[in-house]
C-alpha cells in the first residue's frame, strides 16, 4: 500500500512538472508571437513567403484555376513581389498576400489576420474585466451601412437603428472596403460578404487598433450626429444584504418533476448541441401550427456533438404527427460534417438518390501531406508520425487514380434509399448569404431535384460545389502567418451551367433595418402566409 501511495505521489509530481512544462511552452510561445508583430519582415523573406504560399496551393488546393485561369494567377503572384520593395510588419504584409489567396475565390482558403494573441491567465483576465466596447451592440451591414440593432451598452441614449460612423476616428465602412479585397466567397456571388460584413468589421478594426477598453463613437441618427465613449461593461453583481450573508444557506429541495426537466435537459443539450457561449442549441425542432401540421427545423451548423439520433427522433415526430410541411432554416449555417448533411438528406429525399459525385484531390498523398503532417505544434507532428502507416492506408484506399489521369475521393458517392421515416410532406428552405460550405451543398441536391421551395437570399456557398473537406493550416516560414487551404474539391449530384453563383431562392426577400431592430422574419412569415393559403383554397374547394 505504501509503494502505491509512493507511485501516485511521483505521478502527481510528474504530471505536475508536465502541466508546468506546457503552460512555460504557451506563454513563451504566445509572446515569441507577439514580439513578431512589431518586427519588420525583410523584402527577400516576404517573396519568399508569397512564392511558398503558391506553391502549396499548387500541391493542395484541387481547383486551383476554376474561376482564374493560371496565367492570370500567375501574373498577380509576380506582380505583387514587384510591389514588396521595403520591410513590412505582419499586417502589413497580410494586406499583400490575402487578396493572392481570394482571386483563386473559394472561401474556404484564406490568410488569417495577424493578431496580437493572449494565454489563458490573459484571456480570463480580459473577461473579467467584462464586456468590450464593440460586444455591446448587436451590429449589421445593410446598403453599405453599418447600423446599430440592439443596445446593450451603458449609454441608453444611443438608438436602435443609429449608424455607426466612427470608431476612433476610423470610419468603419473605409475599413470594410479595404478589407474586401483580403477573403473572398465561393465564386462571385455578394451575398456572403454582405452577411459577414459586421462580424468582419469587428476582426478589422481589431487587426488595426488592437484589443481596446473603450472606443470613441460616432452614431447617426436620421439627422443628428451623437458622440460617445463606450467602455469595458462590468459584468452585474447581485448585490446582498450584509444580513443575508450571514445566514447559513439551507439546500433546496429538489422534487422528482425538477430532476426529470433538468435530466431531459442535458439530454437535450446533447443531441441537440448546446452553444455555452451563444447561448442557444445548434438543432432545434419545433411545430409552428397548434395541429402540428407545419414543422419547423433550424439548423445553425453541421456540426457540435452527435447528430443521429435528433434527425431519427425528429423526423419519426414529423410522421407520428402526420406533418404535411416542414420547414427547414439554413439561414447563417456556415457548414460542417458531410456525413450529417448526407444523413439529413436521406430523411428529405423522396426517392433513391446519390448524393455526392466524386471528389478530386491533387494526388493520393496530399490528404496525408495536406491534412495530416502540416500542423503548427511540435507534439502533434510526433504523435502523427506514430501513426502515419494508418493515414498513408487509409489514402491508399479512399483516394483513386482515374482514366483522366486525376485522383478521386468516392464518399457518399453510392446509391442511397431514404429512411423509412423520411418526410414525405412540402419542404420550404430558408437560406441567406451565412449559408455556406455544407449547407449549399444539401440545398443544391434539394433545389436540384426539385424536392424544396427555397426563400430568402442566394446562398454564399457556390451551387456546384466548394474545395474544402481537410483543410490544414500552414504557418508561412518566415512571417509566421496562417494559410489555410482546402484540399478536397466536394461537388454535389446536381450541378448548374451558371458558374460562380449560389443557390436561388424561388422567392427572394430581403429583411429590412426596420425588420430587424423590431425582430420580424419576413422570409417565415411569407412561408407561413404562403400555407395559410393554401390551406384556404383547399377548404374552399371541398365546400364547392
Amino acid at each position: 500500500m505504501k509503494k502505491y501511495s509512493q507511485q501516485m505521489d511521483n505521478m502527481k509530481k510528474i504530471l505536475l512538472l508536465v502541466l508546468t512544462v506546457l503552460l512555460f511552452i504557451q506563454c513563451s510561445s504566445v509572446k515569441k508571437y507577439n514580439a513578431q508583430l512589431d518586427t519588420l519582415i525583410s523584402v527577400e523573406k516576404m517573396k519568399q513567403d508569397v512564392d511558398y504560399t503558391y506553391l502549396q496551393l499548387q500541391r493542395l488546393h484541387p481547383n486551383l484555376y476554376g474561376y482564374i485561369d493560371k496565367a492570370a494567377l500567375d501574373y498577380n503572384f509576380d506582380s505583387v513581389k514587384k510591389t514588396i520593395t521595403s520591410p513590412l510588419k505582419p499586417l502589413g504584409f497580410y494586406k499583400k498576400l490575402s487578396p493572392l489567396v481570394a482571386a483563386v475565390r473559394q472561401g474556404h482558403s484564406q490568410v488569417y489576420i495577424p493578431t496580437k494573441k493572449f494565454t489563458k491567465k490573459e484571456a480570463k483576465v480580459l473577461e473579467k474585466k467584462g464586456t468590450g466596447p464593440i460586444s455591446q451592440f448587436e451590429l449589421d451591414v445593410i446598403d453599405n451601412k453599418l447600423y446599430v440593432i440592439k443596445n446593450k451598452s451603458y449609454d441608453k441614449s444611443i438608438q436602435a437603428g443609429s449608424e455607426i460612423i466612427s470608431m476612433n476616428g476610423l470610419n468603419p465602412m473605409d475599413l470594410n472596403t479595404e478589407y474586401d479585397h483580403y477573403f473572398t466567397s465561393d465564386g462571385f456571388n455578394t451575398t456572403y460578404k454582405t452577411n459577414v460584413a459586421s462580424r468582419k468589421i469587428v476582426s478589422y478594426f481589431t487587426a488595426e487598433q488592437g484589443i481596446k477598453d473603450s472606443i470613441a463613437y460616432q452614431f447617426q441618427f436620421k439627422d443628428s450626429i451623437k458622440s460617445s465613449i463606450i467602455a469595458r461593461k462590468n459584468p452585474e453583481k447581485p448585490k446582498q444584504d450584509s444580513l443575508k450573508q450571514k445566514t447559513p444557506t439551507v439546500k433546496p429541495i429538489v422534487t422528482q418533476a425538477q430532476k426529470e426537466a433538468q435530466k431531459a435537459f442535458k439530454r437535450k443539450k446533447r443531441i441537440n448541441g448546446y452553444n455555452k457561449d451563444a447561448q442557444n442549441f445548434t438543432r432545434n425542432f419545433n411545430f409552428v401550427a397548434k395541429d402540428s401540421s407545419v414543422a419547423l427545423m433550424k439548423i445553425r451548423g453541421f456540426k457540435n456533438k452527435s447528430y443521429k439520433i435528433f434527425y431519427k427522433e425528429s423526423f419519426q415526430q414529423l410522421q407520428d404527427s402526420k406533418t404535411k410541411t416542414l420547414i427547414l432554416d439554413l439561414r447563417n449555417n456556415g457548414g460542417g460534417r458531410l456525413a450529417e448533411i448526407a444523413e439529413l438528406y436521406s430523411y428529405l429525399a423522396d426517392s433513391s438518390f446519390v448524393f455526392l459525385d466524386k471528389s478530386e484531390v491533387v494526388s493520393r498523398a496530399s490528404l496525408v501531406r495536406g491534412s495530416y503532417f502540416e500542423s503548427n505544434s511540435i507534439v502533434e507532428k510526433m504523435i502523427k508520425v506514430v501513426f502515419s502507416p494508418l493515414a498513408y492506408t487509409y489514402a491508399l484506399f479512399e483516394v483513386k487514380k482515374e482514366k483522366d489521369g486525376k485522383y478521386y475521393t468516392q464518399s457518399f458517392t453510392k446509391v442511397k434509399q431514404p429512411k423509412a421515416t423520411a418526410f414525405k410532406g412540402k419542404i420550404y428552405v430558408l437560406i441567406n448569404g451565412g449559408s455556406f460550405s455544407a449547407s449549399s451543398i444539401i440545398s443544391s441536391n434539394l433545389k436540384g431535384s426539385r424536392r424544396a421551395t427555397f426563400v430568402g437570399q442566394e446562398t454564399g456557398g457556390d451551387y456546384n460545389g466548394t474545395v474544402a473537406g481537410f483543410m490544414p493550416e500552414l504557418k508561412l516560414p518566415n512571417s509566421q502567418i496562417i494559410v489555410r487551404i482546402g484540399v478536397m474539391n466536394v461537388v454535389p449530384y446536381y450541378k448548374t451551367p451558371v458558374l460562380g453563383h449560389g443557390i436561388y431562392p424561388d422567392k427572394e426577400i430581403l429583411p429590412t433595418l426596420q425588420d430587424k431592430i423590431e425582430g420580424k422574419d419576413p422570409e417565415l412569415e411569407w412561408i407561413v402566409n404562403e400555407i395559410n393559403k393554401a390551406n384556404a383554397v383547399q377548404k374552399e374547394s371541398k365546400l364547392n
